[in-house]
């Protein structure tokens, strides 16, 4: 009876651990832009706050969370595109300086989870395509 006991929990702390691994990343859409990246919302006028590699990206709709997502850095690879143009086993780290809706520059498509700067987005997918398909993750 114990060891079955302890089967058991075993079983359900790895299934726990294996589900909880499954949703630390997120599932959503990228575009790119480029400049002009000023004036930004996060940061206004002041590019010192810009990361150096000029890898960063303005958030969508749906992860902006009102402002709070300014700053946030995320880890990001593409997933698959139509045509395809995912770089394979490449991932970005990417900080947070804008809100999409707000671009002075057209993204190269409204209303994804991200728009990612030209920079960032030619280190994991080429533009053959306008939008790809990303797992995202917070960090």
């Amino acid at each position: 009876m114990p060891l079955k006991f302890l089967n058991l929990l075993l079983f359900f702390l790895l299934l726990h651990h294996h589900h909880h691994h499954q949703t630390s990343a997120d599932v959503g859409t990228a575009a790119y832009y480029g400049p002009p990246y000023l004036p930004t919302v996060c940061y206004g006028d002041d590019p010192s706050q810009f990361p150096a590699d000029n890898i960063f990206a303005a958030a969508g709709d749906g992860i902006w969370d009102n402002g709070a997502c300014c700053g946030r850095q995320y880890l990001v690879r593409c997933l698959s595109s139509s045509p395809e143009s995912c770089i394979a086993d490449q991932t970005i780290r990417v900080e947070v300086i804008n809100q999409a809706s707000m671009l002075d520059s057209n993204p190269s498509l409204n209303g994804t989870t991200m728009t990612l700067s030209d920079a960032a987005f030619l280190q994991i997918a080429n533009k053959s395509s306008p939008v790809i398909n990303i797992e995202f993750t917070q960090i």
